[in-house]
Formats: structure tokens, C-alpha cells, sequence
């Protein structure tokens, strides 16, 4: 049997990229055995596995303290799943269902990830889904300033005087009166993106001129708001060098799914219609 390296070298190797191969006494990091249990070897690649598994499901921090936990976990995963071998567990239908049911989500994934990585993301894909994308990420940028106060009285007021001087008054209004964060900034909200902005706030600025204010207060979770709108400018959206990564993502995912749909439709499949009633096109909901 190869021996065990200590927890605390295999621990600390999990700190490393995931793209880095942690090395074996032996150089073969396939062989390295982290843990015997009850006469059982168990490889270190079976940990990483889980412990990958583990960050992925409770969003985690790499850490020590986090990968003592995980392997606590693993060793008592372990044990478990051996008093469950000895138990003969693995005779009752509903656990021989979910072994299957795990083994072919192991598989479909693997051969999702294959495909993938045998047909990368052409050129010609990547520029016509970075013309897509720019399309969809089409928007207007707003630079605003606004006035947070609490009651609906005092906003309508504010309004009144705002009328008075023409909107003249506003920065120094908002100064003198707003409860919010940018107060000492005249309510100045900088540019932003309305999507970013609670729904009332977002719609309100929607229907506001460059150089107009609301002639009604504006009510959010915050209070009420008087809001003017200064400028607005279409939002440039990042270059192709900057979208490339997601961009890749994107087109694999659609290459991914387009050669399951092929996959699909050349398999021979046979339904049983006594379980699985197909529906024929052109039949409507009775």
C-alpha cells in the first residue's frame, strides 16, 4: 500500500489552482491515498472531488478552516457509506435507483463537458454572438439628482419652490433638506443605469426630459423622492476583447445544447404508452 501523505501537505495543496496537479510522493497524483478506513484506501482525488462538490453547494471560502471541515465530513461520508455496504443497502430498490440516476447525471455531464472541448468556439461564432450581445445590451445611462424626504407634504412643497426659481434651487434644496446619503453632494446620483434604481424611481426618471424635475413626488421604500433629471447618454457596452471570456461560455453552451438536440433527435426512442401518453400535434387541452 502507498503511503498516506500528511493531512496537513494535502490540506494545503488543495490551496492551489484547480488547474495545478498536486504531486505524489510518487509523482502520481492518481495514487495518492489520503485516508485508510477499516482497511479501505481512498484517494486523494476522491477528496478533492467532494471537497470541489462542498464549495459548490454552500458557496464556501477556501480555507482552513473550511477544508477541516470538509474532510471531516468525508471521513464520516465514508464510514457511513460502509456501514450502509455492510448493511446491504444497496439491494433496496430506492438506493439502486439513485445510483443509477447519480451515474447517469456523472455521465451526461462528462460527455456534455467532451463536447464542448472538442468543437471550441469559432471566430465567425464569437463576432456574430458579440453583434447579439450588443443589441441586447443596448440602454440609456441617466445622471440625476434627487431630493429624499419623509412625508408627501413636505416633497410637494420642495416642488413649489423648485417652480418658483425654475429648478434653479434644486442642488441647493437637496442640500438643505434631503435625508439621504448624497445630501452633501446637492442629491447628485451621478450616472447609473435605471434597471439599478427601485421600480418608481426607474419608471419616474423613464418619462423625465434633460433638464426637468417630477411634478409629482415619488414614492419608494425609502421615502419620497423629488427627482431632476440632467443628462442622459447611450451606454457603451465593453469592447470584444472584454466580452470574449463570456462570449466563449455563451456560444459553447449553445453549441453544447444544439448537439444534445442532435443527440435527441437521432436516438431511437421507444415510449412506453402505457406509462407516457404522447400528445399528437394539433391536439388541444380538453
Amino acid at each position: 500500500m502507498r503511503p498516506a501523505l500528511p493531512l496537513t501537505l494535502i490540506l494545503a495543496a488543495l490551496m492551489l489552482p484547480a488547474t495545478m496537479t498536486v504531486q505524489a510522493q510518487d509523482e502520481t497524483a492518481d495514487e495518492t491515498i489520503i485516508a485508510t478506513v477499516n482497511g479501505t484506501d481512498y484517494d486523494l482525488d476522491l477528496f478533492r472531488a467532494f471537497y470541489a462538490q462542498r464549495l459548490r453547494e454552500t458557496n464556501g471560502q477556501n480555507t482552513p478552516q473550511f477544508q477541516e471541515q470538509a474532510f471531516n465530513e468525508f471521513l464520516s461520508v465514508i464510514v457511513a457509506a460502509q456501514e450502509g455496504e455492510k448493511r446491504k443497502v444497496t439491494d433496496e430498490a430506492d438506493v439502486q435507483t439513485a445510483l443509477e440516476l447519480q451515474r447517469l447525471m456523472t455521465l451526461s455531464n462528462a460527455a456534455m463537458r467532451s463536447i464542448g472541448q472538442d468543437e471550441p468556439p469559432t471566430d465567425k461564432e464569437l463576432k456574430k454572438a458579440y453583434e447579439e450581445f450588443k443589441e441586447q445590451a443596448q440602454r440609456t445611462e441617466y445622471k440625476a439628482r434627487h431630493i429624499l424626504v419623509d412625508d408627501k407634504e413636505k416633497a410637494e412643497s420642495l416642488i413649489k419652490q423648485l417652480d418658483k426659481s425654475g429648478g434653479k434651487d434644486f442642488e441647493k434644496l437637496a442640500r438643505e433638506n434631503s435625508l439621504g446619503p448624497t445630501a452633501d453632494k446637492g442629491g447628485d446620483l451621478g450616472w447609473f443605469d435605471a434597471r439599478r434604481m427601485v421600480k418608481p424611481f426607474a419608471e419616474a426618471i423613464a418619462e423625465l426630459k434633460p433638464g426637468s424635475y417630477t411634478e409629482q413626488p415619488v414614492q419608494t421604500q425609502f421615502g419620497w423622492h423629488v427627482i431632476l433629471l440632467e443628462e442622459t447618454r447611450d451606454a457603451e457596452p465593453p469592447s470584444f476583447e472584454e466580452a470574449k471570456p463570456n462570449l466563449e461560455a455563451v456560444v459553447r453552451q449553445r453549441n453544447i445544447a444544439e448537439a444534445l438536440g442532435q443527440l435527441r433527435e437521432n436516438a431511437k426512442i421507444e415510449l412506453n404508452e402505457d406509462v407516457v401518453k404522447v400528445k399528437e400535434e394539433g391536439d388541444g387541452e380538453q
